[in-house]
């Protein structure tokens, strides 16, 4: 699929990889519809691309909202092409800590945001696309995973779940989708220089680098949003799930 005058959602597009991929998007030459919780850094973008972004303050486990923002979209730009699901929470907690069991609303809450809240984009987008006609290539859906869905560490058994659950949709979704021509892939990125990662002491970020095989670094945002572009115009990329993390294998802690 050809990137120029697509018409893209990226959820949480306005930080950390969604906000590489908006931008990379953005200066192929597409339309981007911007899911994120902060409003501030969504504003701010699309203030600096009013032409090409739309941006919605939503919160991607809300089904009315997702549907009205993306309806707004295609009423805007008259198609949805593209989808690609950064958003999501870093969720933290042994099964048996010092205060006894970790409580289900904790482990409840990051199956929500980030599987229940990929799928109730992805759902809404599939729609879209497949209402465009018969064309080839309908869409292109991109989620993310991560390393840790393979190689959990300690006190990651919500998080990991719920990114496992992602990389394990990936196929069942790619059959569901394949009679309308959309392709389904996911991303499962290692340790991303994003943000959070920024915010990290050094004495915290040192052990994880050494965890990465070559190059020994942490990913840069820019690389994930490589992926994403190449994802989409390879048509022949379909129901994978692809790691990217420079052959870093997780310890236990």
């Amino acid at each position: 699929m050809n990137i120029r005058n697509k018409v893209a959602v990226v959820s949480g597009g306005a930080s950390g990889l969604g906000l590489a991929t908006s931008l990379r998007l953005l200066a192929e030459g597409a339309q981007v519809l911007v899911l994120d919780m902060n409003n501030e850094a969504g504003q701010a973008l699309q203030a600096q691309y009013p032409q090409q972004v739309r941006f919605y303050p939503v919160d991607v486990t809300d089904a009315d909202a997702v549907e009205q923002a993306l309806s707004d979209g295609v009423s805007q730009w008259g198609r949805l092409d593209i989808c690609v699901n950064c958003a999501g929470i870093v969720a933290a907690g042994k099964v048996l800590g010092r205060e006894g069991a970790l409580p289900l609303a904790q482990f409840s809450h990051a199956i929500n945001i980030n599987l229940n809240g990929t799928f109730n984009v992805l759902r809404v987008a599939a729609e879209k696309m497949a209402a465009k006609g018969a064309d080839e290539e309908q869409g292109v859906i991109i989620n993310t995973a991560s390393v840790a869905a393979f190689d959990g560490q300690t006190g990651q058994a919500a998080y990991s779940a719920s990114k496992a659950a992602i990389a394990g949709m990936t196929l069942p979704l790619a059959r569901d989708l394949a009679p309308h021509h959309i392709r389904v892939m996911t991303i499962a990125p290692g340790l991303f220089d994003t943000p959070m990662m920024q915010s990290l002491p050094e004495k915290v970020r040192e052990p994880l680098i050494e965890m990465v095989q070559c190059p020994k670094r942490f990913g840069l945002p820019e690389e994930f949003a490589d992926l994403c572009c190449h994802i989409i115009t390879n048509p022949y990329l379909n129901a994978e799930v692809i790691r990217l993390d420079a052959g870093i294998r997780m310890e236990s802690k």
